[in-house]
Parts: C-alpha cells; sequence; structure tokens
C-alpha cells in the first residue's frame, strides 16, 4: 500500500510506528539506506546551512537544538538530556505554536502597556495591519482597558480586514490613511510591520511627550521601524538586553547604551514611567520564558476541556540501556498476532 500524504497535515511516526518501521524495512537494511542517504547529502555539504547546536546547559542537564536546512527542506532535532530531572525527565506537553505565539506576544505587549503607559489610556494607534492586529488590539482591550483603535497598513485590504475582523468586539475603529493620521491623539503607538529591513515607520515628529509605544515588528537583525532619534528620547524597556541589542530596535544605537529590564518593573523592583510627559518605549523581540508560560498555561487547561490527543511520542523500554531489546519485544509481539 503507498502512502499519500495530505500536504496539510503533519505526519507523525510514533515510538510504535518508529519500530515497526524499522522492523518492516528491516534492521541491516534500514542501516545501510540510512547510510546511502547520509553520504549522498555529505556529498552536497557546501548546500546546508551549517550552525553550531544550540545548547541550553544547567546544573542538571542541558536542552539542545539542531537545525539545518538544504535550502528546500528545514529539519531540527530538539534534544533532552536531565536524568536527574524531578519525575522522570519526560516532555510534558507538544504544541503547536502558531497562535500561541501570536497570543503570547499580544498578551506581553498589554502587559508592558499596563506598566509603562499613562493611567487611563484609551487610545491606540496600530501600524501594520497584518495577522499580530487583531490579538494585539484584543490583549491592550482586555488587559489595558483600550477602547479606541486607530489602524493604518500600506495594503488597505488589510485594514479592511482589521476592522471587519474586530467588528462588535467592544472597541471604536477608524480606518486611517496614513500612518501620521494614526497616531494622532493616540495615546498608545503599536507598530508590527513585516518586511524585514531598516524602516522607518514612525519618524521623530510623530511621537508626542507621553506616548507609550509598542515596537513589535522590529525582531530581528536587520529589521527595524522606528527612527534612531525617537529611540535616544525615550525610556526604553527591553525584555532580555544580549538579545534585544541583536534583534530590536536598539541594534540601532550603541551596545552599551542603557535600557531598562521590564522584569524588574513587573516585579515591583524598580519604576517603570517616571512622568506623565515621559516617553515609554517597550522595545518587544520576544523571549523564551514567554513561550514557557505560554505552554505552562495551555497545559493548565487541558484537563478541564479534554482538547489534546495522547502521542506515543517516547521510546521507554524496561531497561534504558537496553533498546535493542526492546525492539526485539515489538517483533515478537508481532508474530505472536
Amino acid at each position: 500500500m503507498t502512502a499519500h500524504f495530505n500536504l496539510n497535515i503533519v505526519p507523525f511516526v510514533s515510538v510504535d510506528h518508529m519500530m515497526r518501521l524499522v522492523l518492516k524495512v528491516g534492521i541491516e537494511t534500514f542501516l545501510t539506506e540510512l547510510a546511502m542517504v547520509i553520504e549522498e547529502d555529505f556529498c552536497r555539504w557546501e548546500q546546508f546551512d551549517k550552525t553550531p547546536r544550540v545548547a541550553s546547559h544547567s546544573k542538571e542537564g542541558v536542552i539542545e537544538l539542531m537545525p539545518t536546512s538544504d535550502g528546500t527542506l528545514y529539519g531540527f532535532k530538539y534534544v533532552n538530556g536531565h536524568p536527574k530531572n524531578i519525575g522522570n525527565g519526560y516532555p510534558m506537553l507538544l504544541s503547536e505554536m502558531t497562535f500561541l505565539t501570536a497570543l503570547r506576544t499580544a498578551a506581553m505587549s498589554a502587559i508592558a502597556a499596563k506598566h509603562l503607559a499613562r493611567p487611563n489610556s484609551k487610545t491606540m494607534a496600530i501600524i501594520g495591519n497584518g495577522a499580530q492586529s487583531e490579538f494585539q488590539a484584543l490583549a491592550f482591550k482586555a488587559i489595558v482597558g483600550v477602547t479606541e483603535l486607530r489602524l493604518y497598513d500600506i495594503d488597505p485590504s488589510a485594514t479592511e480586514r482589521c476592522a471587519r475582523n474586530l467588528a462588535g468586539k467592544g472597541v471604536t475603529i477608524k480606518a486611517c490613511s496614513s500612518s501620521q493620521e494614526a497616531v494622532e491623539g493616540a495615546d498608545i503607538i503599536t507598530t508590527v510591520t513585516a518586511d524585514k529591513q531598516y524602516a522607518t515607520i514612525l519618524s521623530d515628529n510623530m511621537v508626542g511627550p507621553g506616548v507609550h509605544i509598542n515596537a513589535v515588528g522590529g525582531d530581528c537583525p536587520g529589521k527595524t521601524e522606528l527612527h534612531k532619534d525617537i529611540l535616544l528620547r525615550s525610556d526604553i524597556f527591553v525584555e532580555y538586553p544580549p538579545q534585544t541589542r541583536i534583534e530590536g530596535e536598539i541594534q540601532q544605537l550603541d551596545a552599551d547604551y542603557p535600557v531598562n529590564e521590564l522584569w524588574q518593573v513587573i516585579a515591583g523592583k524598580r519604576e517603570g514611567r517616571q512622568s506623565e510627559r515621559v516617553i515609554t518605549l517597550f522595545d518587544s523581540v520576544g523571549f523564551a520564558i514567554e513561550d514557557f508560560s505560554a505552554l505552562r498555561y495551555v497545559r493548565s487547561k487541558l484537563e478541564e476541556t479534554g482538547l489534546y490527543v495522547d502521542l506515543d511520542l517516547l521510546a521507554d523500554p524496561d531497561e534504558p540501556r537496553d533498546l535493542y531489546g526492546m525492539l526485539l519485544r515489538c517483533e515478537a509481539h508481532l508474530r505472536a498476532v
């Protein structure tokens, strides 16, 4: 029987499937053919993106990301080695992160504004009305109390779609014809454009005193949205400085330019906004702890909702040093049935 893959569905090979696959092909054939494929790829070594594995070490162990691409396909493996971990060290959750990343980014933006924007900020401009815009709008409504949105995108259809999606969600919406029009009277300005380039979505003269800027779109090297002079006039707050200096708006500044760490404000270790007239800027690039929080939250909702499936994801031999024996036991079971 030949499998026909649905390109919209990701095939998952469970532990049981993997053992059956090896046994069906034959272990020596599997090893021989696998070696041939490895040799093929080593013969085109120069086509591959190559980077040392990205490792996060702790006293208890390590988790490593091992990525590569040949320009057509992308693959990665996560390696988890925590032999002394509490419990059994097994993964606790595997989740899609497309929607969840949009949600955690919006929630993080609103948290920053809750601590940095002027009290009773009600009006927000959103410049860039792509995939993030609705999530940002709803997070600011729910967490900050924003009730009026001023939308602008260079593509009017994106603004129309955003306004249509947010209809009836409890916010007043004005579609604007320019970024200048969008920021007029705004307490909060969110920039969330998509193009990977050094851009000036906000110029210095567009930002008045007391505004809070939520800079979301500058999130990788070579991509910014704000004129440098805005940064020099603002109190800048970031998630993790070593990452933001590479990816955020502050890549435009000297490496030792002083910035504030947002966690200290949230934890009450330092003040956020210093006055009504200061410009506050959250230079958001996204950080791993936010994803950790998002996954921890989703996991807490699973038992009550039942919205998950169990995956046979982990090889679990009775004796960890006898992985081959687990394959032999599977073969014996298949013969018996």
